[in-house]
């Protein structure tokens, strides 16, 4: 048994949820064992830091805080202004921005901040200036409703979800699409790349209120001061969501033209994902946007979540240490490797490769839809998900892809020859996987077949490749 400060703190821990509820007690232990042992190739997960994990479990939790620094609806705040203050000073220096708000849940919430910033701050409508104010949350009621049906008309430029999008860039089934008349730029058929000129027809075209750069499945870097350039030429607000890619710019990998930072209008992110902190969002601005940003809460957000702040403070302080940089190069090392291993064993992968910390597999070749292929490999050990190709024939729900993603078993410690035997498992078992049939005989988009000696064959070399990179080493729950 380890006698060290993180598994004494996460032993006791459980000690006082068993003796309260059993059964969490045993899910969140289950939970630990499952990612140890797993490949994790979701792109859009992580591990976070004992450290951050901590900083979630503590008095915090039981603060109301409305508001934001120095100006709450509520009393007794002083300690909450502490963390909220130490997460924004921490995030303004590591991606170099004028202003961040940290009280954002989710990158949705993050996203639906921004666009309410920027609505408020852009939109010159009858509804303000009749009552006079400049603030959306300072309209009565009546107002609202006339400025909701003005808002209306505003429109949306951003990524299609085909091409690597994400559904709060507006997609009707989000909210971001009954807010917006939205349209859609993709990419080139013929390489999957964007096509900047493209985008800029597109924009001249349909002269949208904000154009939308950033994605969750596009394996490539984007310029962000080309689209910066598009967005001026119509006047548009340049807003990036940059929540996958956060962690490469805070690495210093996406510098230039790469780094949405000093482009954008206002930036979003999620703290997760590459960035390996808490589950939660972000907003960076400069001084135009800043005191509409701050108003998040109450006007889209509620309750911030301190608890939440102070793990991100201490995610966003591990971010800032040099050795974060090098944890960074490694994630798009790692999967530019993965994806040349792909490669050579000839899989098919959307723009031929990648620039930063994904892969997309587009499994048709296989004969295989994303769906079959995601729990094909689940079974073997292999954890992804499915995802939509360019112009994928099986819509979003089946899809023909996988996307897959290096920032967690990076975090493990794995290099370049573990990715290469990651790409051997990979493409074992989608050689091995049939698409089975429905009760009727016809091909089915969900059913498959793979020999279960296979899959337990490909999860046993998946144990062993990860049993010398053990997941947080230093917590002992024996």
């Amino acid at each position: 048994m380890s006698h060290n400060a993180e598994s004494t703190a996460f032993r006791s821990a459980l000690e006082v949820i068993r003796a309260v509820e059993p059964r969490v007690a045993d899910a969140i232990g289950a939970e630990l064992a499952d990612q140890r042992e797993s490949l994790k190739l979701i792109a859009s997960e992580n591990y976070a830091s004992p450290a951050t994990l901590l900083a979630m479990g503590n008095w915090f939790s039981d603060k109301y805080a409305e508001g934001t620094v120095g100006r709450r609806f509520y009393a007794g705040c002083q300690n909450v202004d502490t963390v909220e203050a130490l997460a924004a000073e921490h995030a303004r220096e590591l991606f170099g921005a004028a202003h961040a708000y940290a009280q954002p849940h989710s990158g949705i919430d993050a996203n639906l901040v921004a666009f309410w910033a920027i609505l408020a701050d852009r939109v010159e409508s009858p509804a303000l200036k009749r009552a006079q104010v400049r603030q959306v949350n300072d309209l009565t009621e009546a107002d609202w409703f006339a400025l909701r049906r003005e808002l209306g008309d505003q429109r949306m430029l951003g990524m299609s979800l085909d091409a690597g999008g994400h559904l709060t860039h507006g997609f009707r089934p989000n909210i971001s699409g009954k807010m917006f008349d939205q349209r859609s730029y993709g990419t080139d058929p013929a390489t999957g790349l964007i096509d900047y000129d493209r985008v800029a027809e597109a924009a001249r075209e349909f002269k949208p209120l904000i154009l939308v750069a950033g994605y969750s499945a596009y394996p490539r870097k984007v310029n962000f001061r080309i689209m910066r350039e598009i967005a001026d030429s119509v006047g548009a607000t340049f807003m990036v969501d940059m929540a996958h890619f956060a962690g490469l710019v805070a690495g210093k990998v996406f510098t230039g033209d790469f780094d949405p930072v000093p482009h954008a209008h206002i930036v979003t992110t999620t703290t997760h994902k590459s960035l390996r902190g808490p589950r939660g969002g972000m907003v960076l601005c400069g001084p135009e946007l800043a005191d509409q940003v701050d108003r998040g809460c109450p006007m889209v957000l509620g309750g911030p979540l301190p608890h939440v702040m102070a793990a991100k403070a201490v995610a966003l302080a591990e971010a800032r240490r040099p050795d974060f940089a090098d944890y960074a190069r490694r994630i798009v090392d790692n999967a530019q490797a993965l994806a040349d291993g792909l490669l050579r064993r000839g899989a098919t992968l959307v723009t031929g490769g990648t620039d930063n910390h994904l892969v997309l597999i587009d499994v048709s070749g296989y004969g295989l839809t994303g769906r079959q292929a995601e729990q094909a490999l689940l079974d073997s050990g292999i954890v992804t998900n499915r995802n939509a190709v360019p112009q994928d024939p099986n819509g979003a729900w089946y899809t023909s892809g996988i996307r897959i993603g290096t920032p967690a078993l990076t975090t493990r410690g794995l290099g370049a020859a573990e990715m290469d035997a990651t790409a051997e498992l990979i493409h074992t078992v989608l050689t091995q996987t049939t698409a089975g049939s429905g009760p009727d005989g016809a091909p089915s988009k969900a059913k498959y077949v793979l020999d279960p000696a296979v899959a337990e064959q490909v999860g046993k070399q998946a144990a062993d490749l990860l049993t010398p990179f053990p997941l947080y080493p230093e917590v002992d729950l024996t």
